[in-house]
């Protein structure tokens, strides 16, 4: 999990803040927290809780994982997952049988690749021991790597 970096994150809630063209207290009261705290989390004073940030993200109409990427709570890759899941659930098309099933074969597909990732790594890493055990053993037996014995002094 990453460190928390509020200052990133309340300089960003006031440039959403000002492009929602709202002010501090509009936003606050619409998020449901005092006017002093808000202003503390904008200028990086205060760490706000996870619940702050989706009521928040919420009063300005932007994803509360954005903000906890932002804060340092979520990293990008679990931002991304939980938003795809999202988009999912939220499809009014499909019945819910369809989103259960379509999430199982999206979760079998992250592990599949997951794991082949893995496997690539693995794969590379002993590549790159293999060639760095060649290159050794090649440097061993390479002419003017050693003094010469043979070659005489003046």
């Amino acid at each position: 999990m990453a460190s928390l970096n509020v200052g990133n994150l309340g300089e960003y809630l006031r440039e959403q803040r000002r492009t929602a063209q709202l002010s501090l207290r509009q936003l606050a009261d619409a998020a449901g927290v005092s006017n002093p705290y808000l202003s503390q989390i904008e200028r990086g004073l205060r760490k706000p809780s996870a619940e702050v940030l989706q009521q928040v993200a919420k009063a300005l109409r932007i994803s509360a994982e954005t903000l906890y990427v932002r804060a340092g709570i979520l990293d990008e890759k679990e931002r991304e997952e939980l938003e795809t899941r999202a988009v999912i659930l939220a499809d009014p098309s499909i019945n819910e049988r369809q989103k259960q099933v379509l999430l199982q074969i999206y979760d079998s597909f992250r592990k599949e690749n997951a794991a082949e990732a893995a496997e690539a790594a693995q794969a590379a890493e002993a590549a790159a021991s293999a060639s760095e055990a060649a290159d050794a053993g090649a440097d061993a037996g390479t002419p003017g790597s050693k003094p010469d014995a043979e070659s005489p002094s003046r």
